[in-house]
């Protein structure tokens, strides 16, 4: 690879860092650690919140300062601190989830529902789950259902949040976003997804992973032109399109591939440790 070795790296979590048995393969482990071991931050940007990373952390011999929810929490997990909090308000919120419901009844969908949950963040990655992750009782779950707790949707919606979800079962995620997302200001809410199963994320306006590697790349004193980011699915594509070197996984999405700059190996196959051995 012909472009000097960054100084930041950053990586989605899950399809890109980790392979499909939801484990960091020693090989990439090796070549995190060689390059940490060579002064280049490294850092983990994913739609997880901070309280689902440590499975992860616990693979790996550093534990970096993670972007989670799609960017919205800057989290420490070595000392447990948030560092930063972009939040969705109340009245945002209910906004959108009409406007969502709206926007499936005028495509003509055949099942126009819309269910909710949200992230709240809470201040520590230890507190109690049902307190940081709540659903209306209609919410269908997209994986195995861990710590969570339940109220009805005025109640849900009625705290400030880092992530709104917006689920409907019978949909793609793809279909779901190509209905609601014009009926979405930008300028109110972000709008994303990261997995296909009828799921949309959204944001405050302007946060995406994106805006977190911006922040962190600040922090650490790396030009923009010195960082490499690897992502997967479209919650990634922002961050791909502002690193100096956007990298796509072989088992990408088409449009996140259009997106990067490079494509590697699948996740299956250590595709971020294919691109990270060419420098360290």
């Amino acid at each position: 690879m012909t472009t000097p070795p960054p100084l930041l790296i950053v990586s989605d979590i899950d399809g890109t860092f980790l392979n499909s048995a939801e484990r960091v393969p020693a090989r990439l482990r090796e070549v995190v650690g060689r390059a940490v071991d060579k002064q280049c931050a490294f850092a983990l940007a994913t739609g997880r919140p901070h309280r689902w990373i440590f499975p992860v952390l616990e693979q790996l011999p550093v534990r970096p300062v993670c972007a989670t929810a799609n960017g919205a929490v800057l989290y420490d997990p070595a000392t447990d601190t948030v560092l930063d909090a972009q939040e969705l308000s109340p009245e945002v919120m209910s906004a959108v989830v009409t406007q969502a419901r709206a926007a499936l009844h005028k495509a003509g969908v055949a099942y126009p529902e819309v269910t909710v949950a949200v992230e709240r963040c809470g201040t520590s990655a230890f507190d109690e789950e049902q307190d940081l992750f709540v659903v209306t009782p209609e919410y269908v779950h997209t994986w195995e259902a861990q710590g969570f707790g339940v109220s009805g949707e005025e109640v849900v919606l009625g705290v400030p949040a880092v992530k709104l979800l917006l689920r409907n079962e019978h949909m793609t995620s793809a279909q779901m976003y190509e209905a609601i997302a014009p009926a979405i200001d930008p300028a109110v809410a972000h709008l994303t997804y990261s997995m296909p199963e009828g799921m949309l994320e959204v944001a405050a306006p302007g946060v995406t992973k994106q805006r977190a590697v911006a922040e962190l790349a600040r922090r650490y004193g790396v030009p923009r032109q010195r960082v490499v980011c690897f992502g997967d699915m479209p919650n990634d594509i922002e961050m791909l399109r502002w690193a100096g070197l956007g990298v796509a996984m072989g088992n990408a999405v088409p449009e996140v591939q259009a997106a990067a700059d490079v494509v590697t190996s699948t996740n299956d196959e250590c595709g971020v440790a294919e691109v990270l051995e060419r420098w360290f």
